[in-house]
């Protein structure tokens, strides 16, 4: 096997917790996150449910002592986790040693600049929110936020393989040397453009979102914050820090199909989880659980079945859910809520609930686990697919 590059904190805010321990309390106990829509004035809040975070802009603004209103929703769930990742990790000085941002973002500083949008030519006095538009601008924030120096910083907008790619990105980036310690993951807030946007394209649902469930109805969008410490051997050894889990197999491809379906077959799925093994030097009779993307649409949950039987074998796939059903489809931090939460699969050698699933699918043999259930795991398998066809897989471990 090559060797992993160490997990040394995370952190996460989403739907089902504002911290760690709070995301996993839920996720064993089978407390979703999924509700109404209350902190957007949308015409479509009473068609959908969502994924909120359920702490207020001005709650947020206290909580981090930050000025009011001088940041968006998505840089202030970033700042929130990926501050506790590096407490966690025990880092003192994040200037230390060669220290790399990749953060990862689809709405950017959407919220505020929807908001500000129409007094642009009256007013100058929002004029910040409408330069905070642009992805990049939640990851800068951040970075002030930390007193980080970068010596990299850069953001991903894969759409929902974002977060998968910026892990993945840092986890090459310290193995090849050039950097020493990366903090890696995503953020991305709930906003008008992105409710509509997905209302549009028909695949949002009224009610609990079921994945792999032969009649779902769509997604249920959600917003969060998560970011993961990544950090050389050698910082691990100099601090001597305690590894959460590490970073052994990644993979990404583009089917190249449709540029918001995936192939039917699964065929960048395939790719990214072929490729992801062959980094870990695993085979796929290694993989003990699957986090799936899971995103309860009707072309994701088919094309994703399909890839994991072509890839596993019919008979052979391991214990599968997907976590979306707690959360919502967090869209560009996916990657990142599923990375925590396969680490702490690994930690507690659980394997979560598939919510709301009654119906098997038709077109195959498959069926997600649905109750919380213990399981020796050394290897979880992590899939974020995203829109354009770009497929990526992570694959974390116990041991590298």
């Amino acid at each position: 096997m090559s060797k992993g590059i160490a997990i040394t904190g995370m952190g996460i805010i989403s739907a089902i917790g504002g911290n760690v321990q709070e995301n996993y309390a839920s996720l064993i106990s089978g407390q979703r996150g999924i509700s109404s829509i209350t902190q957007i004035d949308t015409i479509h809040k009473d068609e959908i449910m969502v994924g909120e975070v359920k702490a207020t802009n001005s709650e947020l603004e206290d909580m981090l002592g930050l000025s009011k209103n001088t940041h968006s929703r998505s840089p202030m769930l970033g700042i929130m986790a990926a501050k506790e990742a590096i407490d966690q990790a025990g880092i003192v000085d994040i200037n230390d040693c060669k220290t790399g941002l990749i953060s990862s973002t689809t709405v950017g500083g959407m919220d505020k600049s929807e908001q500000y949008f129409f007094e642009y030519f009256e007013s100058d006095k929002h004029h910040q929110h409408i330069d905070g538009l642009h992805a990049g601008d939640s990851t800068q924030k951040i970075a002030a936020y930390l007193g980080l120096e970068a010596s990299f910083m850069t953001t991903i907008s894969t759409a929902c393989s974002s977060a998968a790619n910026a892990i993945m990105l840092g986890a090459r980036m310290i193995k090849s040397g050039r950097l020493d310690r990366a903090i890696v993951g995503g953020t991305d807030a709930l906003s008008k453009f992105t409710i509509n946007g997905f209302k549009t394209l028909m695949i949002l649902s009224d009610t609990y979102n079921s994945p792999f469930d032969n009649d779902r109805k769509g997604l249920n969008l959600g917003e969060a914050g998560a970011f993961l410490v990544l950090e050389s051997e050698e910082i691990v050894q100099k601090e001597n820090r305690a590894v959460l889990a590490y970073v052994t197999g990644y993979g990404n491809a583009n089917d190249a199909f449709h540029q918001t379906a995936s192939s039917e077959n699964g065929d960048g799925a395939v790719m990214a989880m072929k490729k992801a093994l062959k980094v870990a030097g695993l085979t796929p009779e290694d993989i003990d659980y699957v986090n799936a993307h899971g995103t309860a649409t009707p072309n994701n949950d088919l094309s994703e079945g399909r890839a994991m039987l072509r890839l596993f074998g019919e008979g052979k796939v391991p214990e599968f859910s997907s976590t979306k059903a707690f959360t919502g489809h967090t869209l560009a931090v996916a990657g990142g809520v599923e990375a925590v939460y396969s680490i702490l699969a690994l930690q507690h050698n659980r394997i979560y609930p598939n919510l709301n699933f009654q119906t098997p699918m038709s077109e195959f043999d498959l069926l997600p686990e649905t109750e919380s259930k213990e399981k020796e795991l050394r290897h979880v398998l992590s899939n974020s697919f995203g829109f354009g066809g770009n497929c990526s897989t992570l694959i974390l471990s116990k041991e590298a």
